[in-house]
């Protein structure tokens, strides 16, 4: 289970131009039918990891504070098709007004947990650790980054402050790995780790040279070529850590662990991952 929750607060205004922007002039279907008291239950259609259901109850909240709910598993739980999520109980219209931002942001958030874990299983038995990217939703980071962790998967930088990265752009401003690396460590804090991203061996090399170089990025490097890199970076004596980045797919996940990289990078797992299937339901009946 993740350590941390995403704090609800920061989202909160977010949430609530999701709903207007949902809601539009009026929801004319919901105002056609009679509102009263019922009872809903979110249900899991398929298997999936389970991520987001605090962001869920604030969108019913939002929408109608005097709705009770109910939340029957936890964030982080591997759930089978046909397992009841959550129950909320009040009003129908506010159920169905919030029916749809709710789905939205649950199917999303638990499509990313699930496919983390499907990448965190396909690597198990190694030392590589799963790394989700700044490749996100603009406006939904924190959470996207949250429900890799509910996936098993580990956070790599949440925004650009977090640490040093020079990329192939870098590197051809400042005019090579050695004046970027230079400048990088002369204008940040101390503390600040130092990553680069290579695309060769060459470049490897040269990275082994510099003292200031705390990991490196193995770019598009396919797996005979990235078992060159580590023992390169093995026979060095140096501790730097290696993270491996492009094109890195489930089928690949493995063969790319076993070349005894540090971190696999996947931008798939917040930028392409598929919706969950989960479903809302009114007890007909109930009253």
């Amino acid at each position: 289970m993740p350590i941390i929750s995403p704090h609800i607060l920061a989202y909160r205004a977010s949430l609530e131009s999701f709903l207007k922007e949902d809601w539009g002039a009026g929801d004319w279907t919901t105002g056609a039918v009679p509102d009263r008291a019922m009872q809903a239950r979110v249900i899991a259609k398929s298997e999936l990891v389970i991520a987001g259901l605090s962001v869920a109850e604030e969108v019913f909240r939002l929408t109608d504070p005097a709705l009770i709910i109910s939340v029957l598993v936890n964030d982080g739980e591997k759930l089978t098709a046909g397992t009841e999520v959550m129950r909320v109980q009040g009003s129908c219209s506010s159920i169905l007004m919030a029916e749809r931002v709710m789905l939205n942001l649950l199917q999303r958030l638990s499509g990313t947990a699930t496919l983390t874990r499907s990448f965190v299983d396909a690597v198990a038995g190694t030392k590589a650790r799963i790394l989700d990217t700044r490749k996100t939703t603009p406006g939904l980071k924190i959470l996207e980054k949250y429900a890799v962790r509910c996936g098993g998967g580990f956070n790599h930088r949440m925004n650009l402050a977090d640490g040093i990265l020079i990329k192939e752009n870098h590197i051809a401003a400042a005019g090579g790995i050695a004046s970027a690396v230079a400048s990088a460590r002369l204008s940040s804090p101390n503390l600040l780790r130092i990553e680069v991203e290579v695309e060769t061996l060459d470049q490897l090399s040269e990275c082994l040279a510099i003292s200031d170089i705390d990991g490196v990025l193995l770019d598009n490097m396919d797996e005979k070529t990235m078992e060159s890199a580590v023992a390169m970076r093995n026979s060095s004596g140096r501790r730097f850590f290696l993270e491996a980045s492009g094109n890195l797919t489930l089928a690949r996940a493995k063969s790319v662990a076993l070349t005894g990289v540090d971190f696999l990078s996947v931008g798939a797992l917040t930028h392409s991952a598929p919706a969950a299937d989960l479903s809302l339901r009114l007890d007909c009946g109930n009253s």
